[in-house]
């Protein structure tokens, strides 16, 4: 097995699990020093391409970005969400889950779950491929957003399909907008590592979307912290440069690219 996959397998129960998405090398690069896990998530549809859900996101679209992530990322396990409509049956899922990984050389897949695709879980590990699941809210399945495992049938289901997916062969696994009682029952009960997106601090980590916290996206839902503003200071950079063009600031003779033969 993968070394780094091990790394974030002995973290259970011993340290927290950072993970955050990336799309492209230069926001890697950042979060390779501070993570231990990128997710080069199908987030991508909203947060890049501006759809309502991820949806129509293509494989192409997903290697092509994770080819730039990958050039920014040196220590940190690599995963990457297959798009919807990539894994519908075991040889698909396999043929994909091999594409992606033989293009990129990402360390691992990962895969929502619809309460049926276990089997496919399954079949991707004894091929060696690693996965991470995904419950609770899974947008490429459920297009209504509600938080899960608020009653009893709820949480018994989520239990359920947690540990089939840890029997199938998951690494680890995604929980998603899970009531935090849930959430703790799930993680304790799992031998496997669970991070946590707006499922409390029971989760053995944490996953937001980069553009989320840093206040980039416009989508900051309750359980998105929002660690900094990056639309303001982006925007102020915008006016001042915008600003010294209008002046003749900018370029100034120190920008100047003068050749020996020019002077």
């Amino acid at each position: 097995m993968n070394y780094k996959i091990n790394k974030i397998l002995n973290k259970k129960n011993k340290s927290k699990i950072v993970c955050l998405t990336a799309y492209s090398k230069n926001i890697a690069k950042i979060l390779d020093k501070f993570c231990d896990i990128i997710l080069v998530g199908d987030s991508m549809a909203n947060v890049l391409y501006a759809e309502k859900n991820t949806h129509n996101l293509t494989i192409e679209n997903t290697i092509q970005h994770t080819l730039s992530v990958r050039r920014g990322v040196k220590k940190n396990l690599l995963v990457v969400d297959m798009p919807k409509g990539t894994y519908k049956n075991i040889a698909m899922a396999k043929k994909n889950a091999k594409l992606i990984i033989s293009s990129t050389k990402c360390d691992a897949v990962k895969i929502e779950s619809n309460s049926n695709n276990f089997n496919i879980i399954k079949e991707l590990a004894s091929s060696k491929i690693p996965v991470m699941g995904h419950i609770g809210y899974t947008p490429q399945f459920k297009n209504k957003f509600k938080i899960e495992g608020d009653t009893e049938n709820e949480k018994n289901k989520l239990i359920k399909e947690a540990i089939e997916i840890e029997k199938a062969g998951a690494f680890s696994i995604v929980l998603e907008c899970i009531t935090s009682r849930t959430a703790q029952l799930i993680t304790k009960r799992l031998k496997i590592p669970t991070i946590g997106i707006g499922a409390s601090s029971y989760c053995d980590g944490q996953v937001l979307v980069t553009d989320d916290m840093l206040g980039l996206s416009g989508f900051y839902p309750k359980f998105v912290k929002k660690f900094t503003n990056l639309n303001r200071i982006i925007e102020k950079a915008v006016k001042k440069y915008s600003r010294e063009v209008r002046k003749k600031k900018f370029p100034s003779k120190k920008n100047f690219l003068n050749g020996s033969k020019y002077r």
